[in-house]
């Protein structure tokens, strides 16, 4: 493992032995290797860690133990973290491409506060379901998130010093208030579209489970970012949105 890789790849597990191996050889197969591979595993029980060594190569760390949850979890890993950016990738979930990396690095080259890419939804056999029902814009800046969560949190990749603690207070959507926070923290015209897609989200994670509890806890995060009156102006267009989206 190189001292200050470019990225750090954090990774979160629970018992994740049936669907860590897509995940990890992703990470294997990429063409670009200036990066760490952290995961922070929260005493799995079942083979998990058996599974990771044995696909993970020579710039993985490993940490196993109990935990507060899956935002605490992330803590751990962005404390573990040597990379100039840092960049979630957790079980079951993918890098699109072996070149998704190297299209990450390039984009570093320009120095940007937060690099980011579209995502497409897929099931448990890697098979295309969807692109994700929001997608990247061409201009991201703090404002973007009055709309909802426009970037997937896997495609989002931010230089470690700007990088705050997770809040640990929302179980479900501290991802969305995290990158809020960042791209409050991010420079004017400092964050990189690649106009590609990065990841390939499986279709089964812990907001898809608790979705009513995770609004929920996305309108009072927005609310806190940007108002009631602007969240509940624009709850009205996601609630169109979502109607127009089932129709289809």
């Amino acid at each position: 493992m190189k001292a200050s890789p470019l990225i750090s790849i954090i990774t979160i597990t629970f018992n994740a032995a049936d669907v860590i191996t897509p995940t990890m050889q992703s990470i294997a197969e990429q063409t670009f290797r200036d990066f760490e591979h952290i995961i922070v595993d929260g005493a799995s029980s079942d083979n998990t860690i058996m599974v990771a060594r044995q696909i993970g190569g020579k710039d993985l760390r490993i940490i196993s133990e109990p935990d507060n949850g899956l935002y605490d979890a992330m803590n751990k890993g962005l404390a573990m973290a040597c990379g100039k950016y840092v960049l979630f990738l957790n079980a079951g979930d993918a890098f699109h491409s072996p070149q998704t990396l190297a299209a990450y690095a390039e984009g570093a080259k320009k120095k940007p506060d937060i690099i980011y890419a579209d995502t497409v939804i897929v099931d448990s056999n890697r098979n295309y379901i969807k692109p994700r029902h929001l997608s990247a814009p061409d201009i991201l800046t703090f404002r973007s998130f009055e709309k909802g969560m426009l970037v997937c949190h896997q495609a989002f990749m931010v230089k470690k010093e700007l990088a705050p603690e997770y809040n640990i207070d929302y179980r479900f959507s501290a991802d969305f208030d995290w990158c809020i926070r960042c791209l409050k923290k991010s420079k004017p015209g400092k964050c990189l579209n690649l106009h590609t897609v990065a990841i390939d989200y499986l279709n089964d994670g812990l907001t898809d489970k608790n979705k009513i509890a995770s609004l929920k806890e996305r309108f009072d995060i927005m609310r806190k970012h940007y108002g009631l009156v602007t969240t509940v102006g624009n709850h009205f267009s996601f609630i169109s949105r979502a109607l127009k989206r089932n129709l289809k």
